[in-house]
């Protein structure tokens, strides 16, 4: 008898992004499969997935999906509780299947892939220059200036939302249940947390998340995340530290 090959990979593998939606980065176009893995996560986790407007990011297939193909594929993720909102840039037949689709592309990828592709513009001519002539040096950049981190001293209440951009979030209280506080830096939470931090939202890997009563809905770090029906239970509580080891989110009890 042929022995049964079983795949543990995950079909769709979901970040959060910066702005609390999440990015789906279609692994494989098996639409009921996808729909499958959304419909668990939605059971598992209502409050945070039920109706959760998703990107749908196609960088992570050898090729461009068809017009039929994507369609059914929003079908299917409808089905199982969630709600397409558009497609991540990637390549203009990306573009163009935006418009087949009726899907608006996120401005973010857009504006990163067309840096990327840009090509090196073409040296200006030099100007000719009498040999006695002094060459002035060129005036010194002004230093780069740093913002200093957000300090958040009232409560974060249900249906908030505090963003901290290119810098880290300090909150001086309670990041109440159905509240989010995001910062593209590290996150620190001087009181309990019952709803969401997301650290490092703009990719940054080395971002943590720290915080003194931990009960949160959910905490991600450069996307990965872990929603509160995955933390154990004896961390609930507790003073916590949140951080990205080889892709994997690690939650440890701080001393």
């Amino acid at each position: 008898m042929a022995a049964t090959t079983i795949d543990y990979e995950q079909a769709g593998e979901l970040k959060f992004g910066q702005v609390g939606i999440a990015n789906l980065r279609v692994r494989t176009l098996d639409a009921a499969r996808l729909a499958a893995e959304m419909a668990e996560r939605v059971q598992r986790a209502p409050k945070l997935f039920a109706r959760a407007a998703v990107v749908l990011d196609f960088g992570g297939l050898s090729r461009c999906p068809d017009a039929a193909e994507v369609r059914a594929l929003l079908d299917a993720l409808r089905g199982a509780g969630v709600l397409p909102v558009a497609l991540a840039y990637g390549t203009s037949a990306i573009e163009e299947l935006s418009k087949d689709v009726g899907l608006p592309l996120l401005a973010k990828f857009r504006a990163s892939y067309e840096r990327e592709g840009e090509a090196d513009p073409a040296p200006a001519p030099r100007k000719a220059v009498a040999e006695a002539a002094p060459v002035p040096a060129p005036a010194a950049a002004p230093a780069a200036r740093t913002e200093p981190g957000l300090m958040h001293v009232h409560p974060v209440r249900s249906g908030q939302q505090v963003y901290a951009q290119d810098r880290d979030l300090t909150v001086c209280a309670t990041v109440g249940a159905g509240a989010e506080v995001i910062a593209d830096g590290s996150i620190h939470i001087y009181g309990a947390l019952r709803g969401r931090a997301l650290a490092g939202a703009g990719g940054l890997a080395t971002a943590r998340i720290f915080c003194r009563e931990f009960h949160a809905e959910l905490v991600a770090v450069a996307g990965h995340y872990k929603v509160l029906e995955e933390i154990p239970k004896e961390l609930l509580g507790k003073a916590v530290q949140i951080w990205l080891e080889h892709d994997k989110l690690r939650i440890e009890q701080l001393d």
